[in-house]
Formats: structure tokens, sequence, C-alpha cells
């Protein structure tokens, strides 16, 4: 007899998916209701389901994350409010999905395809390559819009500067020296109470890069890269006299430069 699992961080969804799976598939044995990913595993690991149904968005470990620690050994169903994270996937026919609020209809055309699925004893079709992609695609979209203004202390003032001026942030101990340029655009320092590492997650990725564990740099400001010995470089400013040093680590982001 075929088992499922529900994961969903909601109750009320986990029981009304139970009671439409009763009604469209009443051989389907539900054993197992799960609060978040990570207890989705613990309990696949327990009692090996045939089908897993996954919340996309849960606490503690995503549907899709638990859907590559589960990998093969079950048929996967995403359960997600939006759509974008299945849809490439399904269109591909590897996985199938359920859009919230489930529909009686959708939810009999996926038992349907379960059905011939498990009847046909063929090799799951999902692979880890999917899943990864999908993984990725839902870290994307849950990481918070880059910050557009820091707030700094300049002389006895707190200044707020538009993340565009700034030229590369350094860090000094406990604090950051953010290189920056006023309204009439000249060259201007502050410095912020933050370490380099907080400030960096939240700067847009396709505009700042570290060149240094202790240095950032905006792209836009820079003028030229020479390369130098032991594979480092030198990071040019555009009217800006100071020099960074890109070390080895971080080299990379200049190679095709």
């Amino acid at each position: 007899m075929p088992s499922a699992l529900i994961a969903d961080d909601e109750p009320r969804l986990r029981e009304e998916l139970a009671e439409l799976l009763a009604t469209a598939w009443p051989e389907l044995q539900v054993v197992a209701l799960a609060r978040n990913g990570r207890e989705a595993v613990e309990q696949f690991e327990r009692l090996r389901p045939t089908i897993c149904f996954l919340d996309v968005h849960m606490p503690a470990m995503s549907g899709i994350e638990a859907a590559r620690h589960i990998g093969r050994r079950a048929h996967l169903v995403f359960v997600t409010a939006f759509e974008r994270y299945a849809v490439q996937a399904f269109a591909q026919g590897v996985l199938d999905y359920l859009v919230k609020p489930v529909d009686a209809q959708r939810l009999a055309e996926t038992v349907a395809r379960l059905q011939e699925r498990i009847g046909s004893a063929t090799a799951l079709p999902h692979g880890d390559d999917m899943l990864l992609q999908l993984a990725q695609r839902l870290q994307q979209d849950q990481r918070p819009p880059p910050l557009r203004w820091i707030r700094a202390q300049v002389g006895q003032a707190l200044r707020l500067i538009p993340v565009d001026r700034v030229d590369y942030l350094q860090s000094d101990s406990k604090y950051t020296l953010v290189a920056w340029r006023n309204d009439e655009g000249a060259a201007s320092e502050a410095v912020v109470r933050l370490p380099l590492k907080d400030l960096l997650p939240q700067l847009d990725p396709e505009q700042f890069v570290q060149v240094h564990r202790s240095a950032i740099v905006n792209l836009a400001s820079i003028s030229h890269v020479v390369r130098g010995a032991n594979e480092t470089a030198d990071v040019h400013l555009k009217g800006r006299a100071e020099v960074l040093r890109a070390s080895r680590s971080f080299n990379h982001h200049f190679r095709q430069m």
C-alpha cells in the first residue's frame, strides 16, 4: 500500500491536504505530518513513505532542502503558494507541484500521475541537479534587497551615504571605513560601527566584491587592475590615490579583466 508524508509549517494546511488526499486517493496512507523540513527528513528516515508532499517555505529547513536529503528514495510533490518554484521542473517532467490553496481537480491530476509512476515501477524522475537549481533559486528569492544607504559618522554628524557613491569599504578593528563621494563628487571618508563581515551580505554582489579579507570594492569605481606577484593584484580606483591589494584568495574576480 502506498504511503505519504505531508510537511507544512501551517497545521491547518497539513490537515486540509490530508483530507483532500483521503478523498482523491483512499488507498494512500498518510503516515506522517511534519512541521518543517528537518522534521520531514527525520520522519522520512524512520517511516520511508512512498511519496513526500513538501511545502517549499518552511522554517529550519525548506522543502527543497528536505527534498535534496530525501533524493530519489521517494516521489516528491512540492506544495507552494509561489508557482514559479516548480514550474520549470514540472515542465521537464521531473517532479510535480501543488499551488496553495490546493484545488481538488489539480490534486486529482497529480494523484493520477503518481499512481502511473508507482505502477510502472520505473526510476524516480527527479534528479539532484534540478533540486539544487531550485534550492539556489529559493535562496536568491529569500535574500533581502541590497542595502541602499549606509548610516555613517562624518565628524560630529550622522550621514546617510548612498551605497552607489561608495568606492570601497575597509575594515578597521571593530569599525569599517567607508570611502565615498560627496555631493560635489569629492573623495570623502566616514566610519560605521559595523564589522566588514556584517556589511558584505547586505551589498549587491553584482556591484561589490571582496578583494581582501579587510576590503570590499565597488566594481564601478575601479580604474584598472595590475597583476602582482604570487597571484595578487593591485586595484586602482578612479580619482583616488590609494591602491587596494587583491589577495590571492579573491583575485579570481579579475582574471578575465
